[in-house]
């Protein structure tokens, strides 16, 4: 069995690839999915190695800076599709603005197969665009993709897109006008989603990766056949129907993160740290190699940022890392981007620590604050927080 690369383009061309797509779901074909002008050829492997029931080797976002291709099996990926199915309002008919190559684009190809409709494609190919968004919508409603009518309307957007929508009236009407808005990649503001449902809009957090076959937690609580548990340190392990078999030609990190527990379910050990609430939803708290050692105490950057854009006026959005210190160690630094439309001035770091002092411990007040127009990001658009940290001018 040979793994094939398998081009997949950004836009509306993106729909040649379904029935090769539909051929890897059936197996025996398996695909690896790559942006135009990638390297077209996997990692050096024994094709006698790959499980029987692979379909697509897929990229993951490279958090680490070593991006590794995770095995899903067509079992994997359709039990995804179909328990997505299951928790929103049964198959419907998608709306597709995020690169297929990722996971979360190629999963709504995917659920369009198994749903037996064909998705509306944004084109791509001169950026994402509000305008680009709305007509894709509105494109749902015309005749064809194997809809009946009535049928539910779905899409899949990342927090920056969302919030880039929001901004715009026509976008924000075509959003109202779906179903479900699956939103996920990155985390997910409180304010945006105030923003959101505020607006009308019917929005779903969800929260995997690649070695999930995508989203398989949503509102914090698993889909059917998926599980989530925390180790003694609050570690996040997914484990059910959607796990990847492991990664193309890296046994050692396969057998490091995957396994089988006695019962036969497969697990995948994440790099995320969370907590479970007194209702049983699983929060992510962050990344562990995000979390900040400040004077000896530990911060988690998504509480400092979530009380920053609660408590600080005219923050659109803001990302917290940890910038070298000679006293400290590492600085709580607070990257934000202002509202436009808010017209306050740019704040302090007096002005940070005295709109949070009381509601965060005096170790996760910001040290060093820094505004800018946009927040780096990468992939599919999670921020960039190694660029962010690069943005502050800490000296050597």
């Amino acid at each position: 069995m040979e793994l094939e690369p398998l081009v997949v383009p950004q836009g509306r061309s993106v729909l040649d690839v379904l029935p090769r797509l539909a051929l890897a779901l059936d197996g025996g074909h398996p695909v690896l999915p790559r942006a135009p002008g990638s390297p077209g050829t996997a990692p050096q492997h024994d094709p006698d190695t790959l499980p029987d029931d692979l379909a697509v080797a897929i990229g993951t976002s490279g958090s680490t800076g070593t991006p590794k291709l995770a095995l899903l099996s067509s079992a994997a990926l359709r039990a995804s599709a179909e328990a997505t199915h299951e928790r929103l309002d049964g198959p419907g008919r998608w709306v597709l603005p995020v690169p297929a190559h990722h996971v979360a684009g190629l999963q709504v190809l995917v659920r369009s197969i198994v749903a037996g409709t064909r998705p509306v494609v944004v084109d791509l190919s001169g950026g994402f665009t509000a305008v680009a968004f709305a007509s894709a919508v509105g494109a749902l409603g015309a005749s064809g993709g194997g809809a009946e009518p009535g049928t539910p309307a779905y899409t899949s957007l990342v927090p920056t897109q969302l919030d880039r929508l929001l901004d715009d009236a026509a976008a924000t009407e075509a959003l109202r006008a779906l179903d479900a808005v699956l939103v996920g990649g990155a985390a997910f503001p409180p304010l945006l989603r105030q923003r959101a449902e505020a607006a009308g809009v019917s929005v779903v957090a969800t929260y995997g990766m690649s070695e999930s076959a995508g989203g398989c937690v949503y509102e914090g609580m698993a889909i059917v056949g998926a599980r989530s548990r925390l180790d003694g340190d609050g570690r996040i392990s997914l484990g059910g129907a959607t796990i990847a078999h492991g990664y193309l030609a890296r046994p050692d990190l396969t057998e490091a993160l995957f396994g089988v527990d006695e019962h036969g379910v497969r697990w995948f050990r994440t790099d995320d740290v969370g907590h479970v609430d007194g209702t049983g939803r699983l929060h992510v708290d962050g990344r562990v190699d995000d979390v900040i050692v400040t004077g000896g105490l530990k911060v988690a950057p998504r509480f400092v940022e979530d009380a920053v854009a609660a408590a600080v006026p005219g923050i659109r959005q803001v990302v917290v890392v940890g910038t070298p210190d000679p006293r400290w160690g590492q600085a709580v630094s607070a990257f934000l981007v202002l509202d436009p439309s808010s017209g306050v001035r740019a704040p302090t770091v007096a002005d940070v620590r005295a709109a949070l002092r009381g509601t965060l411990p005096d170790h996760a007040l910001p040290q060093r604050v820094q505004t800018g127009t946009a927040v780096p990001v990468r992939g599919p658009g999670k921020p960039d927080r190694l660029a962010v940290a690069a943005l502050f001018d800490v000296g050597e």
